[in-house]
């Protein structure tokens, strides 16, 4: 990879699979910036729309104390496509400015063409996935099985939508890994590796 030019990891991840705090952690390793929710501040910015309504048009979904926010993709709204498309324009400058890492959001179908891209699916077994609900989310077992079926659902719904495939295609994913295996901070280790590897860092 040319000094010059920068790098983009994108990360698609089934619910449960503790994606996230591994995208954390693999920011800290590697010293780059991953972006996620704080993108939802950002279209609400350059749109106008209140980050309420962004996100309630972007990703929804209500169970009593928890509020646990849902992929865009459950309707056909003009305000949905709205968002999706300032949300393209900053996943792009993003990823031309800077070595990022970015969860979710069709990321990985945004930026297809970028010249250094690696594409991640996290995925980890049911069991596993009700485990970190209920250890990590402080969830009870009937409220992890509903948040990983409808979440599952609504991501695939989006993905679908705008990208044209589900995100754990493994025709439009470079690296699938279960999260299960090797846990939170050695996945991250590895990922780290992989990517530096890939890159020559």
């Amino acid at each position: 990879m040319n000094p010059n030019e920068h790098y983009a990891v994108t990360i698609n991840r089934q619910f449960g699979s503790l994606g996230r705090p591994i995208a954390r952690d693999l920011s800290r390793i590697l010293c780059i910036d991953y972006y996620d929710r704080d993108i939802v501040d950002r279209v609400a910015k350059e749109t106008d729309l209140p980050v309420s309504v962004v996100s309630n048009e972007e990703e929804r979904s209500k169970s009593g104390f928890f509020f646990m926010k849902f992929p865009l993709g459950r309707g056909t709204s003009e305000t949905q496509d709205r968002i999706y498309e300032t949300q393209r324009r900053i996943i792009s400058h993003i990823a031309d400015r800077e070595n990022c890492i970015i969860v979710g959001r069709c990321s990985d179908f945004v930026l297809r063409n970028h010249p250094n891209l690696v594409r991640i699916f996290i995925y980890a077994s049911y069991e596993k996935r009700m485990e970190n609900c209920i250890r990590n989310l402080h969830m009870d077992a009937d409220l992890a099985n509903k948040m990983i079926r409808d979440v599952d659902q609504a991501r695939d719904a989006y993905h679908l939508r705008y990208a044209g495939y589900t995100p754990g295609d493994f025709r439009h994913n470079d690296f699938m890994i279960d999260s299960g295996f090797l846990g939170i901070e050695n996945t991250a280790q590895y990922l780290a590796d992989l990517i530096r590897f890939r890159f020559s860092l």
